[in-house]
């Protein structure tokens, strides 16, 4: 499995983790002042941006497993929506290789049902998942703007997304289709309370994937753990306001 890496900075180590359809670019506007502190690892998850190589069994625990062997030890994890469902996942397969660990508009469970009434309704999912087969561009163009809604700076944080998730090509459909599969059917939420390294959540005040009540329910299910709640901020917390973010962040990690 070849996927794209890049490490850039010096200090402790810390591994960005992007979310659904994206990849690392995403990150692009925090990595200057990041990259002051910290010795940061970027990666493209398998079928996104230029890790072309998808994965037969694309499934969390594989996906935690590819990527282990790029992580670091003693390594800070920092993962987005999807991404922070890997970076738990790496978290609760190798507690004595992660030093802290940060999960960005991350749902243990994406998806509402009786036990989680906060969560977002199958059929936003559903939907993406059908569009997917007609046409995969449009329907990434559909998640960014849920992404962004809520968001005082909606318009130019879609513009962002749209031009940084196509810079290298088009994501594998494959990878698309089973990454939705993994938001619209994972539930972390009993593995939680296994997680015992210092955690921060930052969410964002307007985030319509990850509402503020399960967020809040998130963070009281990991001991100990802190959450940021960014206002004005919708699912990509570190585009609309990266100031805000960044200090939380690098607050967090020294």
């Amino acid at each position: 499995m070849n996927l794209f890496t890049q490490t850039l900075g010096n200090g402790p180590d810390v591994v960005l983790l992007h979310g659904w359809g994206m990849n690392a670019d995403v990150w692009e506007g925090i990595l200057p002042t990041l990259t002051k502190q910290f010795r940061v690892t970027l990666l493209d998850l398998p079928g996104h941006g230029r890790s072309l190589d998808s994965l037969a069994d694309y499934s969390l625990q594989n996906l935690a497993a590819t990527i282990n062997d790029l992580v670091p030890p003693n390594a800070m994890l920092v993962g987005w929506s999807l991404g922070g469902m890997i970076a738990t996942q790496l978290t609760l397969n190798n507690p004595d290789n992660i030093r802290k660990l940060v999960l960005v508009a991350s749902a243990p469970q994406f998806v509402r049902d009786d036990t989680w009434p906060d969560g977002t309704d199958a059929e936003v999912l559903d939907s993406f998942a059908h569009g997917l087969k007609q046409n995969y561009q449009q329907t990434i163009k559909r998640f960014i703007a849920i992404q962004a809604m809520g968001s005082e700076h909606a318009r130019e944080q879609q513009h962002i997304l749209r031009e940084r998730v196509f810079r290298h090509g088009n994501p594998q459909p494959a990878a698309l289709e089973a990454g939705l599969a993994i938001l619209r059917h994972t539930n972390l939420r009993p593995e939680l309370v296994k997680i015992t390294c210092p955690t921060l959540l930052i969410s964002g005040e307007h985030d319509s994937l990850f509402r503020r009540r399960a967020a809040e329910k998130t963070r009281d299910m990991i001991a100990g753990a802190r959450l940021s709640m960014i206002p004005g901020a919708g699912h990509a917390p570190f585009l609309s306001h990266p100031d805000e973010f960044l200090q939380t962040l690098i607050s967090f990690l020294s």
